[in-house]
């Protein structure tokens, strides 16, 4: 019988619960999101409630529709980092209790890894460059040595933390997310608006080109014509630009020609197409997924814990504490040197 893994995932606003079998197939994929009003981020301690409100009723949901009991379960993973102190040890808390309960093995999960391997198990590509895109992290990876590499990153603010802080300025709706109505209102942008570009080597930097935005706003609006879809417009088409400018840079270096564009921000339809050009002018080919798989989800959490498991990963519960800052490039990644294809579906 093929093994099985529930995970779950709680770093930022999202909470989720997923089981997923050794074969790669995904049997449940349940979340919930908090959203804040307009105008406002969401904050640790509110975010927090929220996680500890609804993964209890999400675990019963995640075992009832892929249809087992907790008895059948191999392992439970959770996310120990990198996210938001609060959210984080909510959702661990849980999992150390259920794992105690049902008396299986405990496997934390480094987030920006899940990501990758969610990337790769549902699009099937092996090796490529991956650029990772979210609210809390900007990077641009390639696997050797038996580790994910960070070759650029940003050197401030995340990409989607930029476009989240315009979201708020311009007091758009954070439902479902306030990157959503970003790109969607970038759509109607008619005007390109001259903004800083900022690429340093391999790292970009966003936080100087959001305060001159900031100092800029209201004349743009007021002064000089400008609509607020046009402001979305040229956010988007500049900081993308400098994203996929870092990630070619990456793609030359490593000498790969595939992309795996991962992370919330990794939804992004425009961003997609620009690495996908990018890409093919190289010969080689984009490969995304849509918001079931780039939006946190407790699934990746199950499938690369269970990755883990395999290898011989499972912790103590006094080794599962959290920490907000864990990089991708700290994690062994034993199960890379195995045949990849035995990992791939098509869910």
């Amino acid at each position: 019988m093929a093994k099985l893994s529930m995970g779950l995932e709680g770093s930022a606003n999202k909470v989720g619960v997923g089981i997923v079998t050794e074969r790669g197939d995904i049997l449940a994929n349940v979340r919930r999101t908090f959203i804040s009003p307009p105008g406002q981020g969401f904050l640790p301690r509110e975010t927090a409630k929220h996680h500890q409100k609804h993964i209890v009723p999400l675990i019963a949901e995640a075992l009832k529709q892929a249809s087992i009991g907790p008895e059948q379960l191999d392992c439970v993973c959770f996310t120990q980092g990198p996210g938001m102190g609060g959210p984080l040890c909510s959702v661990a808390v849980a999992a150390r209790t259920v794992a105690q309960l049902w008396k299986k093995p405990l496997i934390p999960v480094n987030h920006c890894v899940a990501h990758i391997e969610m990337g790769r198990l549902v699009t099937g590509v092996s090796d490529p460059v991956v650029l990772y895109v979210s609210g809390g992290n900007t990077q641009v990876i390639s696997f050797t040595q038996g580790r994910y590499r960070i070759f650029g990153e940003t050197i401030d603010i995340a990409v989607g933390n930029c476009l989240d802080r315009l979201a708020r300025l311009i007091h758009l709706s954070n439902d479902p997310s306030p990157g959503y109505q970003i790109e969607q209102m970038a759509k109607q942008g008619k005007q390109l608006i001259e903004l800083p570009y900022i690429v340093k080597g391999m790292d970009v930097s966003f936080s100087g080109l959001l305060s001159f935005m900031e100092e800029q706003l209201d004349d743009w609006l007021t002064r000089c014509g400008y609509s607020e879809a046009d402001l979305c417009f040229s956010l988007q088409e500049t900081v993308f630009s400098m994203l996929v400018e870092v990630t070619e840079r990456a793609m030359a270096h490593c000498g790969q020609k595939d992309v795996l564009v991962v992370g919330g921000v990794g939804c992004n339809e425009r961003l997609q197409s620009m690495v996908q050009v990018m890409a093919q002018e190289r010969g080689g080919q984009a490969f995304c997924t849509d918001e079931r798989f780039c939006i946190d989800n407790g699934a990746m959490i199950a499938w690369t814990g269970l990755l883990q498991y395999l290898h011989g990963g499972s912790k103590d519960i006094l080794e599962t504490g959290c920490t907000q800052r864990y990089r991708t490039d700290a994690v062994p990644i034993p199960w890379r040197c195995c045949d990849d294809s035995q990992y791939f579906t098509n869910p």
